[in-house]
């Protein structure tokens, strides 16, 4: 099983939130630390704020925070809605099914238990959970404080 991009790109964003939790954040930026495009960003920003994780603000000073406390978003739900129901394989798919085994294959069943118990081990972690204590993750997600021009103090 392989993540797609954008459930990829979403983690990365929902930890460079919950790393700066005192702010609003700006794709800019988050694009800058997180190594992903601001079109990418920006689809799945979108998506994230529907699926109700993220606050997104308009305007000059906006940006996106987290709409919940780290330990109240759950891994395994973001996954889900980021991946969709992918096929593991294309006995998995209701049409266009080749395969002229599909009818007695068992590995069908397994990959679908395979899946759940990945989904259902996710479904542990909460973003909590991977920021908690996670000094090193927090000293790359973390930008460095602006210092003050001394000509204007």
């Amino acid at each position: 099983m392989r993540i797609t991009k954008r459930t990829n790109i979403a983690m990365r964003v929902l930890m460079y939130c919950a790393a700066n939790p005192d702010r609003l954040v700006t794709k800019h930026e988050i694009a800058g630390v997180c190594a992903a495009s601001e079109n990418h960003l920006a689809q799945v920003i979108h998506k994230l704020a529907l699926l109700g994780v993220l606050d997104t603000h308009r305007g000059r000073s906006g940006g996106v925070r987290l709409a919940h406390d780290t330990k109240d978003i759950c891994v395994g739900d973001v996954f889900r809605a980021m991946e969709g129901p992918v096929p593991l394989a294309e006995c998995f798919a209701d049409v266009d099914t080749t395969c002229p085994l599909v009818s007695a294959c068992r590995l069908k069943h397994i990959l679908g238990e395979a899946a759940e118990a990945f989904y259902a081990r996710l479904d542990e972690v909460t973003l909590d959970t991977l920021m908690c204590e996670n000094n090193a993750l927090l000293n790359i997600l973390t930008p460095e404080p602006c210092h003050k021009d001394p000509a204007r103090s």
